[in-house]
């Protein structure tokens, strides 16, 4: 679309941008120099200048900004200049087949004018009425350069849209206190989160995206430094290339976020593809475009903000991928195409997604809060059923999921931990000359895959330098065997790998509870261990201790002792076995969550670990059950008992043997009578829970009579006007009952809880009024799909011939006295269901914290 009539002023700091490469020589004899490394030089535009030719590509609208016409031409000393190496890198865009493009190998510094001052451009043909003013303040002396400020931004008679991009994020600039008071109302202020964290706010980096969200909530509403950035109507911070923070104060601050679920923070800039310069202006230009449509569409600001916050996104990754061009001298740069959407982009504004943060100052609260269940708009069993049947990034393509190798993980904690370790371990590689072991803890139940999940984190890093070893140290009996697995490891090192060792059950008994730690101290210090008398270096070596007697690390350290005489007890112990010395010299830890759930309280996702790990094992050992469309075949009765049971007596190795223990190498489908036996499946599960959950769909079918009989007689006076029994009435109407009754499982997820089957009638609960709003909406809806399908239209009376009835209208449009009706229909739902010997189960909290208000 073109903008040519609204018009945006560009200014801010100027650089040129110098860079160097090398070419190879392309012949072996000629003239000397063609026989040499070749080093070639360009100048390319820098900050503002580059913003503003991003802006116009982005918008085509009328910019008005500095211009220097030939700049191959203009001494370069005039200006401040940044010089950068280039070097060839894979182009990354998933479909490159091997393109290579230019980018940036080293950032070699900056080269100040000749006059040592730095010189700044005026506005070519400024308007005083520019609709939108982009500035780029690099901090360089244009923030307190009056005279080179946008006409429009010291006018007084105006009010443009300002997008302030700010490298240095302070109040003290002229600029800054101008902005405030003149043009708050429609400033929007751009900062990279490096910039903010440069400054010293502590906002977490590559561990999950509710982290990073959560970290920016509490530093914007504590931090005394970012007092005046809260104070902003719009602020933008956009977090690496996959996502970004919207905080808007329009007197009742707002905070949302934006991201790619399967990339997190840094997850597309790695130092093996090279760098860029000018990512963030690229993310303002595309900024920039969507409010220049809203504008033209009447949106409101907030409205534009959001859909630019995705463009910008999108641009800056493919202005990121495009980098300086396969030929720098043909290539034109920057380029229009980063801006241009086509069907087969590698990212596009839909996989952006956005969720609200929640504001709360109860720090179990803003623990507990993840972004699946703002995201999901159903039930986490619904998701789960989603996930086996269809596949994870089917059921999850707006959920932040992370993966490293073969271990694909959506539960928070398992992402920050694990993405704690892996930096730990990308650190610990890549650094030289090491004297001492990188050592991590892991703790999980048996069974709970506490091995898969490291091997994995440390394959998807260096899996060509990285070689496993195992030793069980509860079948050690002397420190002897200890040092003879030492030797082991230093025979790898010395073959030029880095040993990934574990030392399963570390916590297990020698002489005493928690003796092996002593013997840990001096090779996870000092990387040597002792033999006799002599002294043996260890070398460059990961060390994991994986738990066998405590499952997670607080139960390590003893924290989970709810009676104090017994916690100082341990304590004593723990200090006497060194225990304190040993976690003195751990770098990382994780707790490994199984499919059983850890907690009633906190631990809502373990339904959806079960999904993944089903879904996976079905991938890895039954493929043959997943169809061309990537559809599990799976009887729904068998997928329901597999999730829902309570629990699995032996973990992940429960799942996998009743998987391998059924009849399935000649399978179309795993139906139920593929199943192991009773007296099988005792040993990995309660064998009669395990059956009640997958005969439920037939417990209940064959109640849906009763059921729908029952629901009849408690409201014969809201279905007919003259009461008849049951048997008399028409079977549409009986069938319409029916299909009421048969819907209440469902309809009962919207609110999480289930249904089980009991063998004797239970107490019924009573719905909450936010509850029975939501099943009678949903019950109602339901009922209205069901009647016009059958060819049932509105009409002032129930006619049976013509089809026609008073409530064929959504809800909306409903009177509160036939809703009052619907209400009363829905209450009797846990008493009848009850009489039925069925029981209601609640699936899981939102929020523990939100329960107890």
């Amino acid at each position: 679309m073109k903008h040519k009539k609204y018009k945006i002023a560009v200014s801010g700091d100027i650089c040129i941008n110098a860079l160097q490469w090398v070419t190879y020589p392309k012949i072996n004899n000629g003239l000397n120099w063609q026989t040499h490394l070749n080093v070639h030089n360009t100048l390319k535009p820098g900050e503002a200048l580059l913003l503003s030719k991003l802006v116009e590509l982005s918008t085509d609208a009328s910019v008005l900004a500095p211009q220097i016409r030939d700049i191959e031409g203009v001494w370069q000393r005039e200006f401040l200049s940044s010089t950068a190496e280039l070097d060839v890198f894979s182009k990354i865009d998933g479909k490159s087949n091997g393109t290579k493009v230019y980018r940036i190998k080293r950032l070699m510094g900056f080269t100040a004018a000749m006059s040592g001052m730095t010189r700044l451009l005026p506005i070519m043909n400024d308007d005083m009425n520019a609709d939108m003013i982009i500035l780029d303040d690099e901090n360089n002396g244009f923030n307190f350069s009056k005279d080179f400020w946008p006409l429009a931004l010291k006018s007084t008679q105006t009010s443009p849209i300002v997008l302030y991009k700010m490298n240095n994020p302070i109040d003290t600039s002229e600029l800054w206190k101008h902005l405030q008071k003149f043009h708050n109302e429609k400033t929007i202020v751009i900062i990279n989160g490096d910039d903010l964290r440069s400054k010293g706010v502590n906002i977490s980096k590559s561990l999950s995206w509710e982290r990073t969200a959560q970290d920016f909530v509490w530093q914007i509403s504590n931090n005394p430094n970012l007092a005046f950035l809260s104070k902003c109507r719009h602020l933008i911070i956009p977090f690496g290339l996959e996502g970004a923070i919207y905080y808007r104060n329009d007197n009742v601050p707002e905070t949302r976020l934006f991201f790619l679920p399967y990339g997190f923070e840094g997850s597309l800039v790695k130092d093996s593809q090279g760098k860029m310069i000018g990512l963030t202006s690229c993310f303002v230009a595309g900024l920039a475009s969507a409010i220049v449509s809203g504008s033209q569409d009447n949106e409101e600001l907030y409205e534009s903000i959001g859909s630019g916050v995705r463009q910008g996104i999108v641009s800056a990754q493919k202005y990121y991928v495009e980098g300086f061009g396969e030929n720098i001298e043909e290539y034109v740069y920057p380029n229009s195409i980063i801006f241009m959407e086509k069907e087969d982009d590698f990212v596009q504004k839909e996989h952006v997604q956005d969720v609200l943060v929640p504001i709360s100052h109860n720090s179990d609260c803003r623990s507990c809060w993840y972004i699946l269940k703002d995201k999901s708009s159903t039930n986490l069993a619904e998701i789960a059923y989603d996930i086996v049947k269809n596949g994870v990034k089917s059921a999850l393509q707006s959920i932040p999921i992370a993966q490293f190798g073969n271990l694909t993980t959506v539960d928070k904690a398992e992402i920050e931990s694990y993405r704690s370790i892996k930096n730990l371990m990308l650190e610990y590689i890549s650094t030289k000359n090491t004297v001492r072991p990188l050592s991590i803890a892991v703790f999980g139940t048996p069974g709970s895959g506490k091995s898969f999940g490291i091997v994995e984190v440390a394959n998807s890093i260096a899996s060509n330098v990285i070689k496993k070893l195992d030793f069980n140290l509860s079948q050690f009996r002397t420190q002897a065997d200890l040092v003879n697995a030492f030797h082991k490891v230093r025979d790898i090192v010395l073959e030029g790998k880095i040993p990934l060792v574990f030392f399963d059950e570390f916590d297990s008994a020698l002489e005493g509870k928690l003796g092996w730690l002593k013997y840990f101290l001096a090779p996870m210090q000092d990387g040597v261990f002792r033999e006799g008398d002599s002294i043996h270096p260890i070398g460059k070596a990961i060390f994991v201790f994986a738990g066998g007697t405590s499952s997670t690390f607080r139960e390590f350290c003893g924290e989970d002792f709810e009676d104090k005489n017994e916690q100082k007890k341990f304590l004593l112990e723990f200090k006497g076995a060194k225990g304190p010395d040993f976690i003195s010299r751990l770098r990382g830890y994780v707790n490994i969550l199984g499919p059983n759930q850890t907690d009633e309280k906190w631990d809502h996702l373990f339904i959806i670990r079960r999904a993944m790990l089903l879904r996976s094992l079905l991938e890895r050992k039954v493929s043959h059950l997943i169809n061309e469309a990537g559809e599990a075949q799976i009887d729904d009765g068998v997928l329901r008992a597999l999730l829902k049971i309570k629990r699995y007596k032996h973990e992940s190795r429960s799942m996998e043997a009743i998987l391998e223990m059924s009849m399935l190498t000649n399978a179309k489908k795993w139906e139920q009578s593929h199943l192991p036996s009773k007296e099988q499946l005792k040993l990995h599960v309660d064998e009669e829970q395990f059956l009640r959950h997958l005969m439920h769909d037939a417990f209940y079918s064959e109640k849906i009579e009763n059921l729908a009989m029952s629901i009849y007689e408690h409201n014969k006076d809201k279905y007919l006007d003259d009461i008849i029994p049951w048997q008399e009435l028409n079977e549409e109407l009986k069938d319409s009952i029916r299909h009421q009754a048969k819907n209440i499982p469902n309809d009962l997820l919207k609110i999480n809880y289930d249904i089980v089957s009991v063998k004797e009638s239970e107490p019924f609960i009573e719905f909450t009024a936010k509850e029975l709003e939501i099943l009678a909406k949903n019950q109602h809806t339901s009922w209205y799909k069901y009647k016009k399908k059958l060819g049932w239209k509105y009409g002032d009376f129930i006619d049976n011939r013509k089809k026609t009835h008073p409530s064929v209208v959504k809800w909306d449009n409903l009177s509160d006295d036939k809703k009052n009706k619907i209400y009363e229909m829905v209450k009797v739902w846990p008493e009848i269901l009850a009489k039925a010997n069925f029981k209601m189960e609640r699936l899981k909290f939102l929020c523990y914290c939100e329960t107890q208000s």
